[in-house]
């Protein structure tokens, strides 16, 4: 048996995990760091800090541009599942800053993240504006709160046409059967506190008549 060149032919293959392997963990801290400016980013929106939340999103996007680039000769680990996951949570922060500040929602091709990442991240807005709508019912508008929630139906509206293998989607049928229950929930808890409210009005005009 002829195993000349063995050693060259090893040589390369560890030269090119090695590669890999760098990419991989400089690839890996700045995906960490970009779910963490996302989540940050989140709840700046939350607090109406509009402005903050931009900075974060800004940074989120940076990182992953970074990420594009360190994995550029390594599409295998850019398709491991830990880059879409940090595009998810990206997309879910600039789309629910978006919808909740009342600005033109970016697309994927806006944002620099693939389809199913962005799919994903939509879709899971619906339980950041279930969040809004509650806030905005505490505070008593009601108005705002049908917004909302049409908002909320339009989203699930759009994910249950996606009927493509979740393979492909990124589990985007398993995120729009839970992001379902959410706006059912939802729908429930607003159709009650809205009743509840045009009931005391009806009693506080009737209370006054008597008066």
């Amino acid at each position: 048996m002829n195993t000349d060149g063995l050693n060259e032919i090893a040589d390369s293959a560890r030269d090119h995990f090695t590669a890999k392997h760098r990419a991989r963990e400089q690839a890996l801290p700045l995906c960490r760091e970009t779910i963490r400016f996302s989540a940050n980013a989140i709840r700046c929106v939350h607090r109406r800090e509009f402005e903050a939340a931009e900075e974060l999103i800004a940074k989120a996007a940076a990182n992953l541009k970074q990420v594009g680039a360190a994995l550029s000769q390594h599409r295998d680990i850019f398709h491991a599942g830990f880059v879409h996951d940090a595009q998810k949570e990206y997309a879910e922060a600039a789309t629910t800053l978006a919808l909740i500040a009342g600005r033109p929602l970016p697309g994927p091709d806006d944002l620099g993240v693939l389809a199913a990442a962005y799919m994903n991240g939509v879709a899971e807005t619906i339980g950041e504006l279930r969040r809004h709508l509650l806030d905005s019912l505490r505070e008593g508008d009601v108005a705002h709160c049908e917004d909302v929630l049409a908002a909320m139906g339009d989203i699930y509206d759009v994910l249950v046409t996606m009927d493509f293998p979740e393979a492909i989607t990124g589990g985007l049928r398993r995120t729009t059967d839970a992001m379902r229950g959410i706006l059912e929930r939802t729908r429930g808890d607003f159709t009650m506190a809205a009743v509840q409210r045009e009931l005391e009005q009806r009693l506080d005009e009737f209370g006054k008549r008597l008066g």
